[in-house]
């Protein structure tokens, strides 16, 4: 280690800690480029003022407030500050309920008025129409669910909320509603602001570019109307920005007033690729990092096969190479080791066998987000109730059944038992009946569908059913969709949500496990999202703008392999995000988490023409670039 590289850095630590200052608060936004040791930074900082003024904080029963993304994260932070109880770490989702919680008339009035105005919507949409469709019943199915769950609103003294779980209660409260009532409710409540910067003088938030933008915006000003008493902290670099629902163009909304430290060092990659990442931002923000003096250099290497190629036998191929090149033998064909980040989920999704189930909710805008962080209710009915229970019927793990049935089967509720009197053995005999059909419809001889196994637990009544699912629960009624055309308003359907777990639930039940697998980060393959902040020994990114499909990214453009569309020069001129705007942040996330040799594997539709572009752009040197026929 060098010490020299530890100290460059160091005006920047000193700013943050003097922004820190409770007596005197000034909020900041500071640059944190990929492996700037961002967390150590917020973690030291942390330390000092509990050092200075930790007493004031407990005398005065405030706390500073840290927000992070995962919680992962959290836990990680909570542990480096040995769990010191004047800071509150937690996810945005519980900072939220944590301001939020109690207030239950202006929750039920808030979601009585988003309930009616859900109705509303899907009410237009009906009259608008085919009335014998699929998308009509699904409609149908929907209005009845909202309007049941709008008049039973008042008979609900308390709302719960569970960060972490799915919260299908009817008391319960969904992910995405808590988000959007904390806004809601800082931007109208000046009392509520007040708690929020008398409770925490100081909020520091970590990825604070993929922070909600409509909580981000109303924390801005409430930074604003309070700026003598309240510093906001906010880390982050713009980009790794990778979710949708982030805040474009934070760091230009920043005030004047605030500090705008930088990290400029990278402790994590090697020389080659810190090179090769402040190459692929300099057309964005032109922001440089420097590598460590110690670094090693590091390998980097562009592989351009065919997009028509075996792709298993190219990738294969090229770790080979990858050995032979750096002598490093993790590199063996089907290395555990390598960690292969494909820059498009549907890519992904494709290549590990759950594309019938992703396709459809990814392409769903409004859920996206949600979607790719494993959350929302339909999602987690499945990965954290059904295939749990799945697995432990298939392993006879009796222990394990047991407990996840008494833990949200309404067939083992307290409320079941208890009226059931002397009657249990016929409830307990009903829920193993339950489990063991179950079994049996998972174990024939060729996997059931989601929707078959959606519609059998409801029928047993062995898990609560989710709002969004509910409409898919019983039997289609005959309509006139057979044989009509691509511009039926079914396709247009297939944009919603319903149209969108139609469409989902047709999958084999095993999609969805290997989907779970996919988001959690436990499989070979790995998103963005899920390996952000992480690092690998070697990486293999692959892009391929075929398989990608053109949605959402373009790596042709990226590389310079083809122009410019018109939309993006439209987007460009009008200061939007375009389609190589994404793209380039998804490529340096994915190559910066490289701690010593990296790997892109390029699919092209024209391997020469793409080489030239290549060479052309000067990411990488010509004899870094080798085509793989």
């Amino acid at each position: 280690m060098s010490g020299a590289d530890d100290l460059h850095d160091v005006a920047a630590d000193e700013t943050i800690i003097g922004c820190l200052d409770i007596a005197k608060p000034r909020s900041f936004f500071v640059y944190a480029g990929a492996g700037s040791g961002k967390t150590r930074s917020l973690v030291e900082a942390i330390r000092t003022v509990c050092e200075r003024q930790g007493r004031d904080l407990s005398l005065s029963g405030q706390k500073i407030g840290v927000i992070t993304y995962t919680n992962a994260a959290c836990d990680e932070i909570k542990q480096r500050l040995e769990f010191d109880p004047r800071v509150e770490v937690s996810t945005i989702h519980a900072f939220a309920w944590s301001l939020i919680s109690g207030y239950d008339n202006d929750i039920r009035g808030w979601l009585a008025g988003r309930l009616l105005q859900d109705i509303a919507e899907l009410e237009e949409a009906q009259a608008k129409g085919r009335a014998a469709s699929k998308a009509a019943a699904d409609r149908a199915r929907s209005i009845e669910s909202k309007r049941h769950r709008h008049e039973n609103l008042g008979s609900i003294i308390r709302f719960i909320y569970s960060p972490t779980g799915d919260n299908q209660t009817r008391d319960s409260l969904n992910h995405a509603e808590v988000i959007a009532m904390t806004a809601d409710f800082l931007a109208s409540k000046p009392g509520l602001r007040r708690l929020l910067v008398t409770r925490f003088p100081v909020l520091l938030i970590d990825e604070s570019q993929d922070t909600s933008r409509q909580l981000m915006d109303v924390l801005l000003d409430v930074e604003a109307a309070h700026r003598d008493t309240f510093c906001l902290g906010l880390f982050g670099d713009m980009m790794q920005r990778i979710y949708a629902d982030g805040k474009e163009r934070l760091a230009e909304a920043i005030p004047e007033a605030w500090a705008r430290p930088r990290k400029s060092m990278n402790h994590r990659c090697p020389t080659r690729v810190v090179e090769l990442i402040n190459r692929v931002r300099q057309d964005d923000d032109g922001e440089k990092q420097l590598p460590r003096s110690d670094a090693a250099a590091g390998t980097v290497r562009l592989f351009i096969a065919p997009q028509r190629a075996d792709k298993s036998a190219t990738e294969a191929a090229v770790a080979a190479r990858m050995q032979a090149i750096t002598g490093d033998e993790g590199w063996s064909e089907g290395s555990d080791a390598i960690k292969t980040l494909a820059l498009e989920h549907l890519m992904s999704a494709r290549r590990f066998g759950f594309e019938r189930f992703f396709g459809p909710l990814y392409a769903v805008e409004r859920i996206r987000t949600s979607f790719l962080q494993g959350t929302g209710a339909g999602i987690g009915f499945f990965t954290r109730e059904v295939l749990p229970l799945v697995e432990a019927l298939r392993a006879a793990d009796r222990f394990a059944v047991a407990s996840i049935v008494r833990k949200t089967s309404p067939l083992l509720d307290s409320k079941a038992l208890e009226e059931a009197g002397e009657g249990q053995a016929e409830v307990l005999a009903a829920a193993k009946a339950a489990c063991d059909g179950l079994l049996a419809l998972v174990s024939g001889h060729a996997m059931p569908t989601a929707r078959e196994v959606l519609r059998y637990i409801a029928e047993t009544r062995l898990f609560t059913i989710p709002d969004v699912l509910a409409p898919f629960t019983v039997p289609d009624e005959p309509t006139d969709d057979e044989g009509a055309s691509g511009t039926d308003e079914e396709e247009l359907n297939l944009k919603t949500e319903l149209g969108g777990w139609r469409q989902a639930l047709e999958a084999p039940l095993d999609e969805i496990e290997r989907y779970d697998r996919y988001v959690s980060g436990t499989s070979r393959f790995d998103t963005h999202q899920g390996v952000k902040g992480l690092e690998f020994p070697r990486v293999m990114v692959i892009v391929s703008d075929e398989e990608a499909r053109g949605f959402m990214f373009a790596y042709d453009k990226l590389f310079g392999a083809k122009g410019k569309s018109d939309t993006d020069l439209k987007n460009e001129a009008a200061g939007k995000e375009t389609t190589i705007d994404r793209t380039r942040r998804l490529f340096y996330v994915t190559c910066s988490r490289a701690e010593d040799s990296l790997a892109v594997v390029y699919y092209a539709e024209t391997v020469d023409a793409a080489r030239a572009a290549m060479v052309k752009q000067g990411w990488f040197a010509e004899e870094e670039i080798e085509i793989v026929a």
